[in-house]
């Protein structure tokens, strides 16, 4: 999970999923031109985009992670998860993207099963309380609990959660969850 590609097979997925279901492949974009206009920054590069007649139709991110810092990284995951949708529904609502429709937002996270990302570790509460989720739970559970919440809120249509051990480079799936509000 490293090299910035290990991702484009899911993208790959994602683009023949959209074909299938009647989507030509001239609007589908994840190999080159994924930069949307910000608000907070001039653009962000998205792994896949649907751009149809000049309207923005999805937005698509696909992140993995593996060990062993899975703390730092989540931290910055979930900044960067809550930054990017603000930057792109800022956007959006100062008429960047044709108004009359809403884009839909997808974000799937891939992380690496092994006993540092499913066992619980300890919270840091040394002014006030965290919330109750997040105490005596892993980081697996930690980021199912962010997707959760990036639906929830609003910040992103739908999110999937993905774990695969790291043997022989392959994808072979421990856990998947479709993350729902």
């Amino acid at each position: 999970m490293t090299g910035g590609k290990q991702m484009d097979g899911f993208c790959r997925l994602i683009e023949q999923v959209l074909i299938d279901n009647g989507m030509s492949r001239e609007n589908i974009y994840f190999d080159k031109k994924l930069e949307l206009p910000g608000f907070f920054r001039p653009t962000k590069k998205w792994d896949i985009l649907v751009v149809y007649k000049n309207t923005l139709v999805a937005a698509m991110e696909f992140k993995s992670q593996k060990g062993p810092s899975f703390g730092n990284n989540l931290n910055n995951r979930s900044e960067e998860a809550i930054g990017t949708a603000q930057d792109l529904w800022t956007a959006f609502r100062e008429g960047a993207f044709d108004k009359s429709h809403r884009p839909w937002l997808g974000w799937l996270m891939l992380i690496e099963d092994c006993p540092a990302s499913r066992t619980p570790v300890s919270v840091s509460e040394p002014h006030f309380p965290v919330f109750p989720e997040f105490k005596n739970t892993s980081y697996m559970m930690r980021y199912e609990q962010l997707l959760r919440k990036l639906v929830r809120e609003r910040l992103y249509d739908s999110s999937a959660l993905l774990a695969s051990t790291e043997k022989q480079g392959m994808f072979r799936p421990t856990y998947l969850a479709p993350v729902l509000a």
